[in-house]
């Protein structure tokens, strides 16, 4: 049977590619995310000319992050399928609002266990890693928060269909960190070291379940050994684009690779330019009367005898050249300002900027990322939405719910932008009716609580004790009338109108009984 270090080093050679351009992007970007083999805390990394890249990796990373985990609303849905509704009976159909009503209680329990256990943070920085490199890997231990693997500390091999088939990690830990039975599996040369490598083998053992087990000093750690389901399960293998067929992903900022070398060679050039032409030199004629001596040790205002003439100041003479460099920059820093969702570059200078136009900028951007969110809507959410869920089931958290009926189904990402389209094609509707047609139409024809139901629900707002009920709107009115009579003919026709109602009442219910 092959170890854990075996497997790991028979994966590298596929990884090596991918970890070779990822540190590329990550030099031109935040060259921390992705070091070179060996670097630690004493590394000193080198700084890029532009900061276009490492502004964008942050900007795009915070974008989806709040795309992906929305603060204050849940990114997800427990929903009931309907066909196994119908086969609990009748009964299940009438219950079905409470049925909904206990279900958001759960979504909320999620959320809240993933807000205490800041995985929000930990998944700023997995983003990251993806933007970058492409890869990177996510931990849910039993408790807590949630750890990430960059590119160079895991591999990956996955099948055909982009299934995760093996994966290992590779931690490097102290020995005294290791528990004594642990400890005592390395052999004395290696335990006078300062880290040993902790591996963790996670590989599937059918379609359905994945086994695990750890390994330290080429031997097994005791108790280490299990198996787990698979939807849920702690290790989440991400990709930022699926290639079909590879084992990684690629990064999405690799795709603007050239642009961004591009822009730090131009940038390297315009700054050094810039500081030789910042340099002042004066020249002075060797045959002249004036003594370069007498220039320098002269004090600012002071009066020497010289000529002009045999004093010159050396120039470059390439300002044509660095204006055409910088405009080039600035053509590269728009391009690269679309694709990292820099907004603020992509908007026109102008003294009058509609909001509409701005908006309409905004959406087209968002739009670009569609493809991200569907994978990573199929490869995070979905996993971390049943990892939490399994294990706060085991911590007692949660009730069991029947995994054939409740499904959890995701809310944002390329919903979202879904829900945004559906949106914005009813509001344009609403507004051509009401131009062409005139407001009376939209009273007339258009059911108004239907278009606020509606429009809540693009915006993902929970209108439970927002949107007065249909009865709760029939009593105001009824109120309304009753306090307009009173004001216009006195309690007298108030008694009046209530004796009335009263015996309407009666009426009906006698007509009902000999109908009965």
């Amino acid at each position: 049977m092959k170890t854990a270090q075996s497997m790991y080093d028979s994966l590298q050679s596929e990884r090596y590619s991918y970890l070779e351009r990822g540190r590329d992007v990550a030099k031109l970007t935040i060259p921390t995310l992705l070091p070179e083999e060996g670097a630690n805390y004493s590394t000193k990394f080198s700084t890029p000319y532009q900061s276009a890249g490492a502004r964008g990796v942050n900007n795009l990373a915070s974008a989806l992050l709040l795309s992906l985990l929305p603060p204050n609303s849940p990114f997800f849905r427990l929903t009931i399928d309907d066909m196994a509704l119908q086969e609990l009976g009748p009964e299940a159909e009438e219950i079905k609002t409470e049925i909904d009503i206990a279900l958001s209680r759960v979504e909320r329990a999620v959320m809240r266990d993933i807000e205490t256990n800041n995985i929000r943070v930990a998944m700023f920085e997995a983003l990251k890693q993806l933007i970058v490199t492409g890869n990177a890997l996510v931990y849910l231990p039993k408790s807590g928060g949630m750890r990430v693997f960059r590119l160079d500390r895991y591999v990956v091999k996955r099948c055909p269909l982009g299934f995760v088939r093996m994966m290992v990690t590779k931690e490097t830990i102290a020995p005294s960190m290791l528990p004594p039975e642990v400890a005592a599996l390395v052999d004395g040369q290696e335990s006078t070291m300062d880290t040993v490598d902790l591996y963790t083998c996670v590989k599937s053992i059918d379609p359905e379940n994945y086994e695990v087990f750890q390994e330290v000093g080429g031997q097994e750690v005791p108790g280490s050994r299990g198996t787990f389901a698979k939807n849920a399960s702690p290790y989440i293998a991400l990709r930022m684009n699926r290639v079909d067929g590879e084992s990684y992903g690629r990064g999405y900022a690799e795709q603007y690779y050239g642009d961004l070398k591009s822009l730090e060679a131009l940038s390297m050039a315009v700054v050094e330019g810039s500081a030789a032409s910042a340099k002042v030199v004066f020249l002075v004629n060797p045959n002249g009367t004036t003594r370069a001596r007498t220039l320098s040790e002269a004090p600012n205002g002071a009066i020497r005898e010289g000529s002009a003439a045999d004093v010159s100041t050396l120039q470059v003479g390439k300002q044509a050249d660095l204006r055409i460099a910088y405009e080039t920059i600035n053509q590269i820093n728009e391009r690269l300002a679309n694709a990292f969702l820099l907004t603020e570059a992509t908007i026109r200078r102008a003294e009058r900027v509609t909001a509409e136009e701005i908006r309409l900028v905004t959406q087209s951007i968002e739009r670009q990322l569609g493809g991200i969110y569907s994978v990573l809507s199929q490869e995070f959410q979905l996993p971390l939405v049943n990892r939490i869920m399994e294990r706060m089931k085991k911590n007692n958290l949660l009730p069991p719910l029947p995994a054939d009926i409740v499904q959890p189904t995701i809310v944002t990402g390329i919903e979202a932008l879904g829900r945004g389209q559906d949106l914005n094609k009813l509001d344009v509707f609403l507004a051509g009716v009401a131009q062409q047609l005139g407001p009376q139409a939209l009273a007339q024809f258009v059911d108004l609580r239907e278009y606020i139901d509606r429009r809540a629900a693009s915006l993902g707002i929970d209108t439970e004790n927002l949107i007065k009920s249909q009865e709760q709107i029939a009593a105001e009115q009824q109120a309304q009338q009753q306090a307009a009579l009173t004001q216009q003919f006195g309690p007298q026709a108030l008694e009046l109108f209530g004796k009335q109602q009263l015996k309407s009442m009666d009426m009906q219910q006698e007509e009902t009984q000999q109908d009965g």
